[in-house]
């Protein structure tokens, strides 16, 4: 079954650890090593939402906010 999650996401550059945890609001919080230059911390944070859902980096993609640090993800499961 093919499933759409899409997450709010506050994310962290430059970050100590990478991790990314749910918040009790529903939102989600994402530390990334990555500096927030030449959309590194994007493609960190697209590499930790891969690895967390266990699914390919190719069906993660951030669906708006991609300069901003609160941004909405996509990921497609199935």
């Amino acid at each position: 079954m093919t499933g759409l999650r899409v997450l709010r996401v506050k994310v962290k550059p430059g970050a100590r650890v990478s991790e990314l945890a749910e918040q009790p609001d529903g939102s989600w919080l994402a530390r990334v090593k990555a500096p927030p230059v030449d959309g590194r911390a994007n493609e960190a944070l697209i590499e930790l939402v891969a690895a967390h859902f266990a699914v390919r980096r190719g069906q993660v993609r951030i669906r708006s906010g991609a300069s901003s640090r609160l941004k909405t993800v996509e990921v497609l499961s199935g």
